[in-house]
């Protein structure tokens, strides 16, 4: 069994469009322009491991085969962020003479969102002067953080998050290719800690088949450094009682034993609030504090202590209703 000298990520990607799961409004359109053999300047925009990337490199074996590297070029914006790159290697692809009988070529900016601004006005030029031999496909996650310019220029395509019948599909597919056994909870867990990210869930899988091929609920939790949904609860109920004591105990199971930093903590924080079976008034207290704590830590204040405040005022929040 390949482990960690050959990723999972790119072993089960899929390589052709119709393989791609989750997406299929995105890829019939894809699949539209792979016949036309002509389409626009693109922005692919959405949340991590949904499928940006891989359908980029679908769309171009779809139409290229076996001239690919001649044709295709994928930069990761994110590494090469300056404008440099887009003078040099983007500018010297885009030039050059298209193959494959006088097909478009593809550059694909993966994490374009990255590219300083003084970049994307040279890549808004280079877009203009070269758009009868070339096109680009810009993958971002936040498709605002891209200027006007090339917004206007391009066909913004937004992916959603995965189903999680999209994710228990890919988890059964890595367990009977690589030998696991998965049971319920662990896949659950899994699902959990990824948040919709096919490739965290593959790495998280990975890493916890090492060891052992039945993968555990425990060891998902371990290497992600995430807390158990009741054990998150559990320290928000106590805090909402009233038992600021219990409540902090609780928080140093999470950030001790678990590893999890103020963020992290805020995050789950948030999403087992929702959950919770408590009048909805005091609810929308709870999240509106959890921003609140959550900007003061990533505005740089100290997380122990923000989140400790935290748990106390959730105490008194509780007593006042």
């Amino acid at each position: 069994m390949e482990i960690l000298d050959s990723s999972w990520t790119e072993k089960y990607r899929p390589a052709q469009l119709n393989q791609i799961i989750g997406q299929e409004a995105i890829v019939d359109k894809l699949k539209a322009f792979a016949e036309a053999k002509n389409f626009p300047n693109m922005i692919f925009s959405g949340p991590a491991g949904v499928g940006k990337t891989t359908s980029a490199i679908a769309l171009a074996k779809e139409l290229y085969k076996d001239n690919l590297s001649e044709a295709f070029l994928e930069l990761n914006a994110s590494d090469s962020r300056g404008i440099d790159v887009i003078r040099g290697r983007v500018k010297e692809f885009a030039r050059t003479i298209p193959l494959s009988g006088g097909m478009v070529k593809i550059i694909f900016l993966d994490e374009a969102d990255a590219l300083t601004p003084e970049a994307q006005h040279a890549l808004r030029r280079t877009m203009e002067k070269y758009s009868a031999t070339t096109r680009f496909i810009l993958s971002a996650n936040y498709a605002s953080k891209i200027i006007e310019p090339i917004q206007s220029r391009c066909v913004v395509l937004r992916f959603k998050p995965l189903k999680e019948e999209n994710m228990m599909n890919y988890i059964k597919r890595v367990a009977e290719g690589e030998g696991l056994e998965i049971d319920g909870k662990s896949a659950e867990a899994l699902i959990y800690v990824s948040e919709g990210d096919l490739r965290k869930l593959t790495n998280v899988l990975q890493s916890a088949s090492v060891s052992r091929k039945n993968v555990t609920e425990a060891s998902i939790y371990d290497i992600a450094a995430r807390a158990r949904p009741k054990e998150v609860i559990a320290m928000l109920r106590y805090a909402l009682s009233g038992d600021f004591i219990k409540a902090r105990n609780e928080l140093n199971i999470l950030v001790l034993s678990y590893g999890m930093s103020g963020e992290d903590v805020l995050l789950q924080c948030y999403r087992e609030a929702l959950n919770l079976e408590i009048d909805e008034k005091l609810k929308l207290r709870l999240i509106s504090a959890i921003g609140d704590y959550n900007f003061r830590i990533v505005e740089g204040a100290n997380d122990r202590i923000q989140l400790e405040a935290m748990l106390a005022k959730f105490a008194l929040l509780e007593k006042v209703e």
